[in-house]
């Protein structure tokens, strides 16, 4: 039966863990040509790999979305393999909250760099081709952060905050034949605490994830069903959280 990812390129940028690494097993395993980028090269690797030996199609490329050439390279890696591209799911983020009394300005850049920017990066790269193609799916993953502002996370929900807003003025302009959708996970089992560098903030962050976190797979599926809608059906946003989370 077609299940509406079957045969679609799919390229993921931040795919090599968490919510994209999840996203590309599932949407090989559901017959997608997946084109992974990621900053890690081992890991991007070990996952193209994993995906090829259980007979999915895969092609990838080290990616640092701060970079805009990456985020072009990966796009016109679909198509030199596949010879279009489907759907963009700009996933890749990061997560140095703190208060902003630490003046922790360098971890502010790499938030709006890497969250925002790279989002605009991606725009920037596939919309020519989905114009040119007639066709085109941009997926955004945004934060429950993106409604709802708490103390420490000021910088990273204002990216988030700018996801949305980015995204819903890219739905707008996108015309008859193209689809925006934004994924605005809440608390999910990943090693977005990794970068946190104030050592109170993110104890915090590792206990609130450790009682109540997603597995990834479950963001994953809420992607996978966005994807699966026939193409005149535009899926806007889509907010997964755990059931104890506020």
């Amino acid at each position: 039966m077609e299940n509406g990812i079957t045969g679609k390129v799919v390229a993921i940028t931040g795919a090599s863990s968490g919510i994209g690494e999840a996203t590309a097993l599932l949407l090989a395993a559901q017959g997608a040509k997946v084109v992974l980028g990621a900053r890690g090269p081992e890991r991007l690797a070990a996952l193209a790999a994993r995906i090829a030996a259980a007979g999915g199609e895969v092609a990838y490329a080290p990616t640092d979305v701060r970079q805009r050439a990456d985020v072009d390279n990966l796009v016109q890696l679909a198509t030199s393999r596949y010879g279009q591209l489907d759907v963009l799911i700009s996933n890749a983020g990061v997560m140095p909250i703190s208060p902003l009394d630490d003046l922790r300005v360098a971890d502010w850049e790499d938030m709006v760099d890497v969250n925002l920017k790279g989002v605009l990066y991606g725009i920037a790269a596939a919309l020519p081709l989905f114009r040119r193609q007639g066709f085109g799916h941009f997926v955004n993953t945004a934060s429950t952060a993106a409604h709802k502002t708490v103390p420490n996370q000021a910088v990273y929900s204002a990216t988030k905050f700018a996801v949305r807003a980015l995204s819903e003025g890219l739905r707008q302009e996108a015309g008859a034949h193209l689809r925006v959708t934004v994924i605005s996970p809440g608390f999910v089992h990943t090693n977005f605490a990794d970068g946190v560098t104030n050592p109170e903030v993110k104890a915090q962050l590792e206990a609130a994830r450790d009682a109540m976190a997603l597995p990834p797979e479950a963001i994953a599926r809420a992607i996978a069903f966005a994807i699966a809608q026939p193409a005149g059906v535009d899926v806007g946003e889509i907010i997964v959280r755990p059931t104890a989370q506020g």
